[in-house]
């Protein structure tokens, strides 16, 4: 929560030139303490279901513990599910009609498995832009990952993501771009993200649309980037929601399709990972299908090995972009700012400037 800026102390100032939010005591006054309510579309599949909303609520559920936090899972037509995944939707996640009636303060948006060569031909397409264009209009700011800022970047902005010549998968160093952006605040000038994509789009795609890149890596690509207004859209490309073991459980779903013929090539191992050691134990997972017990003995061998160089950095900028949506978000959930907020300016950045670090 801000700091109120209760007294001519010298110290408050040197904060606030610093880029520190701090409030006067009229606004402190003024201003009521409540609940957040965001809403959460799962889009990702059966297999992912879970452990994806356990993964962003956790993320939501790890910042500023004054302020109680509602989330509202909900999923999407069009998106191919199990019977019992049709079942569990029904029985715990919101109807998108029910939550666009009552009003959100912040929506999250996850990836998804495509299966057509343009985004536009999938069948979740129009429902998701439904959301998409109400979210715009009526939630403060909307986070999307990977999949869903492909989306919402064609649609809003007309940017074609482009294929990679072999999958971007791993974990990677990246750089903060503006380490100034209220977003980044408290956060490490480099830090780690994991990736697991095939597709990109690039900086300069993104800075051609006036949006602001936050976060990028020289071998991962843009991590994270803003829309102009600085707030109402965070795009992430990489995975900063993954479990230590996340990309682990990927490799072995690979090796898996290998063994079966489902894939020809035996899959790489995700770039940056593991150590040297821990690789080679892990290679030699090709040669123990259908072997489950030394299958389960490299496992043991390797998970006590991996490391989240991630998770701190994730929670901090949740941190950040949930304070934020708090500090201009109207008391009426219904209503996207408070009053006196400029829609095109909600953080009054509109001269925010990036500072470049080398890599």
């Amino acid at each position: 929560m801000p700091l109120v800026a209760h007294s001519d102390l010298p110290a408050f100032a040197d904060l606030e030139r610093s880029g520190h939010e701090l409030l006067s005591v009229d606004r402190a006054v003024h201003q009521d303490i409540r609940e957040l309510h965001i809403g959460f579309l799962n889009m990702m599949p059966d297999a992912a279901l879970r452990a994806t909303e356990r993964q962003f609520i956790r993320l939501v559920g790890s910042c500023n513990r004054i302020v109680q936090f509602f989330v509202y899972p909900f999923s999407l037509p069009g998106i191919e599910r199990s019977d019992e995944a049709k079942a569990y939707i029904a029985r715990h996640y919101t109807r998108f009609e029910h939550l666009a009636e009552a009003g959100l303060d912040a929506l999250m948006i996850t990836g998804a498995n495509v299966a057509n060569p343009k985004l536009e031909q999938e069948p979740f397409w129009d429902p998701l832009m439904e959301v998409a264009a109400w979210a715009s209009a009526n939630v403060t700011s909307t986070l999307c990952s990977c999949l869903a800022t492909h989306a919402l970047l064609k649609h809003e902005h007309g940017i074609e993501r482009q294929p990679l010549p072999t999958k971007r998968w791993g974990v990677y160093s990246h750089r903060t771009r503006a380490p100034d952006h209220p977003l980044l605040r408290e956060v490490n000038t480099r830090f780690d993200v994991p990736h697991s994509r095939h597709n990109d789009i690039s900086r300069a795609q993104l800075e051609s649309a006036a949006l602001t890149v936050l976060a990028e890596s020289r071998d991962g690509g843009v991590h994270m980037a803003v829309s102009p207004d600085q707030l109402r859209t965070i795009y992430f490309q990489g995975h900063p929601e993954y479990d230590g073991t996340s990309l682990w459980k990927e490799y072995k779903r690979e090796v898996v399709r290998f063994g079966t013929g489902e894939r020809t090539d035996p899959p790489p191992l995700p770039e940056h990972y593991l150590d040297e050691s821990m690789a080679d134990e892990a290679v030699r997972l090709l040669d123990a299908i259908g072997d489950p017990e030394e299958a389960a003995r490299i496992e043991r061998a390797i998970l006590p090995h991996i490391d989240n160089t991630w998770g701190d950095t994730a929670k901090a900028i949740f941190n950040n972009w949930l304070g934020l949506v708090y500090r201009v978000t109207d008391l009426d959930r219904r209503r996207q700012f408070m009053p006196g907020v400029d829609p095109e300016d909600p953080l009054g950045l509109r001269n925010l400037s990036t500072t470049e670090h080398p890599d």
